[in-house]
């Protein structure tokens, strides 16, 4: 029997964009996890994580091993990493973790896009009702918010570049309405 092969969300969609004014890339496949617990529980969790678990609202957490914390709510993180760290990540929350914690591996049902370029803000404001100027949305930011009517977590990455992290279904609806409010700012 043919062993099953796991399909990218992004397989068949094109890459989108005019270099230097907005691109739209799929991530690769990565280890997701969403967790919930105490204060002392994420304090501890994060020195092992190697990233900030803090409860400082709408920050991100990136480590020099490609792992990051996203902030989702008071007591919710989301955690990624290298698809080859998945494991390892679970073993280092059992591991860390001694008081109650929930944590729900959503690394199939989760992808992500990094989309960049120096129009960045007004292509996503076609689709996201937040202020994503630089001074109101900082680099290191992150929140979840819609995306035309995807539930999506954005994250600004750098002045100019964002991950947007969506339900796999979502895709293909957030890949068309990228696509054509980037069709109003990058002509010519």
């Amino acid at each position: 029997m043919a062993e099953a092969q796991r399909i990218a969300a992004f397989d068949g969609l094109e890459s989108y964009g005019k270099k230097g004014r907005f691109t739209l890339e799929p991530l690769p496949f990565l280890a997701r996890f969403i967790f919930r617990g105490s204060e002392a529980a994420a304090h501890d969790l994060g020195l092992a994580f190697g990233a900030d678990l803090s409860r400082e609202p709408l920050k991100a957490f990136e480590t020099d091993a490609g792992r990051a914390a996203l902030w989702l709510g008071p007591d919710e993180w989301e955690l990624i990493g290298p698809v080859t760290d998945h494991a390892e990540i679970e073993a280092i929350v059992q591991r860390t973790v001694i008081e109650p914690y929930s944590l729900v591996d959503v690394s199939h049902r989760n992808t992500g896009v990094v989309v960049h370029g120096a129009k960045i803000e007004p292509v996503l404001n076609a689709a996201i009702a937040l202020d994503l100027d630089i001074s109101a949305f900082p680099v290191g930011m992150c929140t979840r918010t819609l995306l035309g009517k995807a539930d999506v977590v954005l994250w600004r990455r750098a002045a100019d570049t964002f991950v947007i992290e969506c339900f796999r279904s979502f895709v293909p609806y957030v890949h068309a309405y990228l696509e054509e409010a980037a069709r109003e700012y990058i002509r010519a």
